[in-house]
């Protein structure tokens, strides 16, 4: 089921007063987020709603073994192995067996001359497959490390690793934060609902009016790059980095809203990364969940910064090389992912050459950082391209023709209006950069009037329904 739907618009209001009027209890409130995710879920496909029973009922399974060969470290790294075995194994097969075919594939037939023919190779990816077991994975890890207990209520734990707001498309929770609060009782809150309320209505923005519009120029545009000026393929990828921030951004805030009205507090996912001065600063910044995760749970685990500075490299490297392949089984992902961690690695040099302060005046100041937030926002649109590539050849051959074709004049008839919502987006989140959503206004002088906050809320509600795109799926939903 799909946010930006009439379905979801049905469904919605339908659990919020079967959760506050009719299942008051803790323990009946977590049946209902159990049963109305499996129907979220099972809405796109109810075949696959044994996946993610299978992977909640093992993780919840491990967790207890765990717990009982307490004292017994082999064990339990077993138990855990296992149970990480399982749940990779699933995701890697309706990932990556495809991609491994079809590269296998093409090495046969190049060295021997021999096609695998014979090998069905068309396996349907299950929408938030790759969100839900990362939950999953680090439940088991947190409980081999000691750092939560293991839960013994089923219930709790299905709602855990179903919650439908962020169900498929994360934030990635961790048990230590999310668990808990299906553990203990809650109350509906009037003013956490209603900044749910708005930090939804701002992702529905985000994604309705600006990702779905310019969704439909990148697409239009894409496959004639070869017929366009290098200026003209810039602002494709401009646009193609902002439909990408506001599809998944908006996402993530109709995701942690829907949570609030349901008295659930998720993670912040992303925070405002296209005003980040560097790239280690954008990679904190950006899908918060995903990054941290990784960090938490690979590159720490391989020994961080704690190595030598070669060994740091490689680390940086392996994560990376994984991150690309997380978001899809695809070389031009491999790439995005290595191009990022070749990006983080020369960062890390550059920063430990001098560090010494120097003093500029407040002008020079801001200029220094405008130019140093425009550079990164150009080095994260160029790993786009490559992200949003459909092969390594088009990314090639689309960033040598933006580069050697730059100074060429094509006239650019397409994106103003898009841009246009782009640069509004950013002015109003630049704006409001101290605070959680764009749309949290407390203390903002121009909305201390409720009727000046009213009409801002009802000419963003124009803009969705007079101004939306034709209606696209979220990106991250296909990873």
């Amino acid at each position: 089921m799909l946010f930006n739907s009439f379905q979801f618009l049905v469904f919605l209001p339908i659990v919020f007063a079967l959760y506050w009027f009719v299942f008051k209890n803790r323990r009946w409130q977590n049946v209902l987020v159990v049963v109305m995710s499996y129907v979220f879920y099972g809405w796109w496909d109810w075949r696959f709603l044994g996946l993610i029973a299978l992977t909640s009922l093992c993780s919840y399974a491990s967790g207890i073994l765990i717990e009982r060969f307490d004292g017994r470290r082999r064990q339990q790294r077993l138990v855990s192995a296992a149970n990480i075995i399982l749940n990779l194994g699933i995701l890697c097969y309706f990932k990556y067996a495809n991609f491994f075919v079809e590269n296998l594939d093409l090495l046969l037939q190049s060295l021997f001359g021999y096609r695998l023919d014979w090998v069905a190779s068309e396996i349907i990816l299950p929408v938030g497959i790759s969100f839900y077991t990362f939950q999953a994975l680090s439940y088991t890890i947190d409980v081999y490390r000691g750092n939560i207990r293991a839960t013994h209520d089923i219930v709790e734990f299905f709602a855990f690793i179903s919650f439908f707001p962020q169900l498929v498309a994360g934030p990635i929770e961790r048990a230590t934060h999310l668990l808990p609060q299906f553990q203990r009782d809650r109350r509906f809150d009037y003013t956490q609902a209603v900044d749910g309320l708005r930090q939804m209505l701002w992702g529905f923005v985000k994604k309705i009016v600006v990702a779905d519009r310019c969704a439909s120029d990148v697409n239009a545009l894409w496959g004639h790059y070869e017929e366009m000026s290098g200026l003209s393929l810039l602002l494709v990828g401009v646009l193609f980095a902002f439909q990408i921030y506001c599809d998944f951004s908006g996402y993530s805030d109709i995701a942690i809203g829907c949570a609030r009205l349901f008295g659930i507090n998720l993670m912040r996912n992303f925070n405002y990364p296209y005003f980040a001065r560097n790239i280690r600063e954008f990679w904190q910044r950006w899908h918060i969940s995903l990054t941290t995760w990784f960090r938490d749970y690979i590159y720490i685990p391989l020994g961080g910064n704690r190595c030598k500075w070669p060994r740091v490299a490689l680390n940086v490297l392996v994560v990376w090389a994984i991150s690309g392949l997380w978001h899809g089984a695809k070389w031009t992902f491999v790439c995005w992912g290595l191009f990022h961690a070749v990006l983080l690695i020369s960062y890390r040099l550059l920063s430990k050459r001098d560090k010494t302060p120097r003093e500029h005046s407040r002008l020079v100041a801001t200029v220094i950082a405008i130019a140093q937030t425009l550079f990164t926002f150009l080095l994260v649109v160029v790993g786009w391209i490559f992200f949003r590539a459909e092969s390594m050849a088009q990314a090639w051959d689309f960033l040598s023709h933006m580069v050697t074709n730059f100074f060429s004049y094509t006239p650019m008839d397409f994106g103003k209006y898009n841009l246009t919502l782009c640069g509004m987006v950013m002015l109003f989140e630049w704006l409001q950069r101290d605070k959680q959503h764009a749309l949290q206004l407390d203390g903002v002088a121009l909305f201390r009037h409720s009727y000046m906050r009213y009409a801002l809320y009802l000419a963003l509600l124009a803009l969705i329904f007079f101004g939306a795109g034709r209606v696209q799926t979220f990106i991250y939903f296909q990873f």
